[in-house]
C-alpha cells in the first residue's frame, strides 16, 4: 500500500469503507496517528453517510490529557485487499485518524 505526504507534512493512505456487505463502498483519505493507539477514528459526517450503526462507546484520553466518552461503530475496512470489520471510534474532525492498532504486523515507511 502506498499513501502520500500531504504539504502539511502528514502521512496519509487511501482506506474503503462500507457498513455491510452489501453497501455502497467508499473512499478517503486518513491521516496516520502514530499517537492513536486504536484501528480507526472517523469524523461523524463519514459515519453518518455511511449510516453506520452505533455499537457502544470508550472512554478516551485526548491529546490535551482531558477524558472523553466517545462512540464507537461497526464498519467493514478493506484493508491490503481485505476486507475486515473493525470497530471505529467517532469524532467531530474533518479527517480520519488510522492508528498503530491497524498498523501492527505492518511495516510503516514515510519518506
Amino acid at each position: 500500500m502506498k499513501g502520500r505526504v500531504d504539504s502539511g507534512g502528514r502521512a496519509l493512505v487511501a482506506i474503503g469503507l462500507r457498513a455491510t456487505a452489501s453497501s455502497a463502498r467508499i473512499e478517503t483519505e486518513a491521516w496516520i496517528d502514530t499517537g492513536f493507539t486504536g484501528d480507526l477514528v472517523l469524523p461523524q459526517a463519514i459515519i453518518a453517510s455511511l449510516a453506520l450503526v452505533q455499537s457502544g462507546t470508550v472512554n478516551a484520553e485526548l491529546g490535551d490529557g482531558s477524558a472523553v466518552v466517545m462512540n464507537t461503530y461497526t464498519c467493514l475496512l478493506d484493508w491490503f485487499g481485505v476486507e475486515q470489520q473493525i470497530e471505529v471510534v467517532a469524532n467531530q474532525g474533518q479527517i480520519p485518524l488510522l492508528g498503530v492498532g491497524l498498523l501492527r504486523d505492518h511495516k510503516l515507511a514515510v519518506d
